[in-house]
């Protein structure tokens, strides 16, 4: 999750067109589809910005409005919102649920969560009880399909072989 760093008093160090704090660039670019200008916000380490954002002119009409720490701070402040989104997003894309009645007649919640690992890609299996303890726990592929009846047969078997 994205630390919120919009309260900090880092001030910065920043010119008209060029503003760095909080582990964040802003920059006023020319927006090239149009006459306008554009400012973008690059989280330091990536390649590409987080948010692009149009970007009012300034009283001459021809230049951009210079960047401020005011400006930074709500620029800053869209772009922690959108890496939330974006983590969170994520995370719902690794993690998948179902829950089914064992026999005995216990709900089982069955949980997938894939492993955002690379170098070991892989998925953790979890049965859950009805109060939240865990009863089990397996290794399996990433590419593992977690539905009612692989839940169900993983359950039956004894927690064994998924």
């Amino acid at each position: 999750m994205a630390k919120d760093t919009t309260d900090q008093t880092d001030s910065g160090e920043g010119d008209a067109r060029r503003w760095v704090a909080s582990g964040f660039t802003a920059q006023v670019i020319k927006n090239e589809d149009d006459d306008g200008w554009a400012v973008t916000m690059t989280r330091d380490g990536d390649a590409e910005p987080v948010l692009t954002s149009p970007w009012t002119m300034g009283r001459d009409k021809k230049n951009p409005k210079p960047l401020n720490h005011t400006d930074f701070k709500t620029l800053l402040k869209g772009a922690l919102d959108v890496v939330t989104r974006h983590e969170a997003h994520a995370r719902a894309q690794r993690h998948r649920s179902v829950t089914v009645v064992d026999a005995e007649g216990a709900s089982i919640r069955v949980d997938l969560d894939i492993a955002p690992d690379e170098d070991d890609p892989h998925a953790m299996l979890t049965a859950w009880d009805p109060i939240g303890e865990k009863l089990a726990e397996r290794r399996v592929a990433p590419s593992f399909k977690l539905s009612s009846a692989t839940a169900s047969r993983w359950i039956a078997s004894g927690f064994g072989d998924a």
